[in-house]
């Protein structure tokens, strides 16, 4: 059963490239969208017209393609016969595979008494970006067209137009502090974003999920040999919630609370596109005992978010190996019941502090991902300090792919949920 989920899987599997977090969004369709524009380009009209009903196999109702394929049919000529020319042999049994696949597991699920929801493998986001039309029927000769019908696949444009003081969405929580009170561009720092006694939830399944250097590639210490650092994201809560180890309510917090801190911040900042998850990471910072003494490092240095900070240059630069697709940043934070561990901003110079906030349970704070906003956290000298680390972007490529996974196991406790309540009743057990 394991081997052939992971064969299903498999196709997100390749779509996720090295260094990203999330797979390329209609990744296998794309592949034969290319195809039949390349082979369109070079005159091969019968291999294109192949490639584009084999995209019709995933898309059936992409009216641009199916405007390609009539445009493609009438510049075949007499010797072929449109009707007699096929999707590609090699995606029709693909995708057959995947279908008989598909009700293999889902047979397999019902007969081991668990529910299981297909994910859509070929969500039309991604597409090619070819801003020239070639209208259906119209006799232009191959080498002069520069495309054709591609209009819905194209990529949203976002707008990053700087905005704050968007409405906060929740009852009780406290604005505390803007931009301009943080002395900076794009801050913000909430209250009360969470009660009392989610924190205490909170940091009681953490201590059940969490691995030492887990979100670190395993360093137990990444950024200062002073401290230990643990972490967990929210798949990992909910497969162990699902599995019974740690209580799934609270496991469904942290998927909760991270998609509440979500809406927030896309509310508050009035962005106008949507804002995804690109890393949630539920985080502790330990003070290691006997080396807190005359401690003068940070536990964790001063950067920023997307870009590589150059102090000396007064730069950020933009490029890998920095997550330059990640645009929003915020933690929200769990305790207070430990010294040190202070929120600091910065100027470039990586050595100015232009604020300094002092973390407890339901604060958050959250600020835009760039040069902008240098940041870092003074050393944790007694104690455990505890929070939830999100950071988010407007490009849907970039979706979190564990995140993506999470919301499928949501989806299949609340089929679970929902298939409790609606069992059938005999009257006469009511009696």
């Amino acid at each position: 059963m394991q081997v052939l989920v992971c064969q299903h899987e498999c196709v997100r599997e390749l779509a996720t490239r090295p260094g990203r977090l999330s797979p390329i969004e209609n990744f296998l369709p794309l592949h034969y969208d290319y195809l039949q524009f390349a082979y369109y380009r070079v005159g091969e009209y019968v291999k294109a017209l192949e490639c584009a009903k084999a995209y019709l196999l995933l898309h059936p109702d992409d009216e641009d393609v199916l405007d390609n394929v009539d445009y493609y049919e009438g510049l075949l000529d007499d010797s072929s016969d449109p009707a007699s020319i096929e999707a590609r042999e090699d995606l029709a049994m693909f995708v057959k595979r995947h279908k008989l696949e598909s009700e293999l597991i889902k047979s397999a699920a019902e007969g081991l008494g668990f529910s299981y929801t297909e994910p859509n493998y070929w969500i039309r986001y991604g597409g090619r970006h070819d801003e020239n039309r070639v209208p259906s029927g119209v006799n232009v000769e191959g080498p002069e067209v520069h495309g054709l019908s591609v209009g819905k696949k194209s990529s949203p444009k976002i707008d990053r137009d700087l905005r704050e003081g968007g409405p906060l969405l929740y009852e009780n929580i406290t604005f505390v502090y803007n931009s301009e009170q943080l002395n900076g561009t794009q801050r913000v720092l909430l209250d009360n974003v969470l009660s009392e006694e989610q924190c205490r939830e909170l940091h009681s399944v953490a201590s059940g999920i969490m691995l030492v250097g887990d979100g670190y590639r395993g360093k137990t210490s990444p950024h200062t040999p002073n401290e230990k650092f643990e972490g967990a994201t929210v798949l990992k809560a909910l497969k162990f919630g699902y599995e019974g180890r740690v209580p799934l309510k609270s496991a469904r917090l942290f998927y909760d609370i991270s998609e509440k801190a979500r809406k927030i911040v896309e509310s508050y900042f009035m962005l106008n596109s949507t804002l995804y998850f690109s890393y949630t990471h539920m985080v502790c910072r330990t003070a290691l005992s006997g080396q807190q003494d005359r401690r003068t490092d940070l536990s964790h240095p001063i950067h920023a978010d997307n870009c590589l900070l150059d102090p000396e240059a007064n730069e950020c630069w933009k490029e890998p190996p920095a997550y330059t697709f990640r645009d929003y940043s915020a933690l929200l934070y769990m305790n207070d019941d430990f010294e040190g561990g202070e929120f600091i901003f910065t100027e470039m110079d990586a050595k100015t502090v232009t604020a300094s906030i002092k973390p407890k349970c339901g604060r958050m704070i959250s600020f835009s991902s760039g040069g902008e906003n240098p940041h870092g956290v003074k050393a944790v000298t007694k104690g455990q300090r505890c929070a939830v680390a999100l950071w988010f972007t407007l490009d849907p490529l970039y979706r979190e792919l564990e995140r993506i996974q999470a919301d499928e196991v949501i989806a299949i406790l609340d089929q679970e949920q929902q298939g409790k309540h609606e069992l059938p009743i005999n009257p006469k057990d009511e009696l």
